[in-house]
């Protein structure tokens, strides 16, 4: 079995369609219902999983945590854990240059937005060929779990999106599905544009990444993005003790209560190293 064919496009234009309704279908609940969801599939689901645990490692924890974990970044529509995870491993492979996925020197709307729109550089196919295009991730491609999420992706945003219209209607449809993929869409993908054209370097990087403080509002700490290509492998991103990182909150707790072990973090020698004079 196999996910429907179902062209990215068409999946961007319906949801960012829809959202031009949200302004006439307010309601308390529908707005909770987005805020709650945007938390369980930006913070759990992108932020803590995909890119801290699944993409770099930084720490470890129970495979049933981590796969409920993942499953919360199924639904925020921006693949699933398979083409995530290697899609992000290419882009510190090949940074900020013609074979980044998502390179900004191919434009800003580029890096942003339409990277992922088109099959063709989705899969990095000028780059990659089709037989390797998932090589990067075979540490997930091996797991059953992981396989059966790429086969039948788009299945599980759309299952949970009838829910959410049979619970509380037109509304809880476009805040809970619409509204909230687009808000968790573009607060990720600004890391890509963003975070790669504007903003601080405190560490010596080969590429153009930047220290972001509104995009890590937005994305539970992500913006701290020169500080995450400085250390790749830091479950924290906000290195300083003033900068704002809830996906480092949370795994922390985790640690201290001894669910997340071999938890990652760069040593002085290292950011000495690296830190901007």
């Amino acid at each position: 079995m196999s996910f429907p064919k179902i062209k990215p496009p068409f999946v961007m234009f319906f949801i960012h369609f829809f959202c031009i309704f949200a302004p006439f279908q307010i309601s308390w609940s529908a707005i909770s219902i987005c805020l709650i969801l945007y938390i369980i599939t930006g913070l759990f689901g992108i932020t803590i999983s995909y890119h801290r645990n699944l993409s770099h490692k930084s720490f470890k924890i129970p495979k049933l945590l981590e796969y409920l974990f993942a499953y919360c970044g199924v639904h925020a529509l921006q693949g699933d854990p398979i083409f995530w995870v290697s899609t992000h491993r290419y882009h510190h492979q090949y940074v900020d240059t013609a074979k980044d996925p998502h390179s900004p020197i191919k434009g800003f709307w580029f890096s942003h937005f339409t990277w992922f729109l088109h099959k063709r550089d989705r899969s990095a196919n000028e780059i990659i060929p089709k037989h390797r295009k998932w090589e990067n991730a075979t540490d997930l491609e091996k797991q059953t779990f992981y396989r059966f999420l790429h086969k039948t992706y788009l299945l599980h945003p759309i299952a949970v999106a009838v829910i959410l219209y049979s619970i509380g209607g037109t509304p809880f449809f476009i805040w809970g599905t619409c509204v909230r993929t687009v808000m968790i869409q573009h607060a990720t993908f600004f890391v890509n544009s963003v975070c790669h054209m504007w903003g601080k370097r405190p560490w010596k990087t080969n590429d153009l990444s930047r220290n972001n403080w509104w995009v890590s509002l937005l994305l539970f700490g992500e913006g701290w993005h020169n500080n995450h290509h400085a250390f790749e492998y830091s479950a924290r991103m906000g290195i300083e003790w003033w900068q704002y990182d809830p996906g480092w909150y949370v795994i922390r707790f985790l640690q201290a209560i001894g669910v997340a072990t071999h938890v990652k973090l760069p040593s002085q020698t290292h950011m000495q190293k690296l830190a901007n004079d």
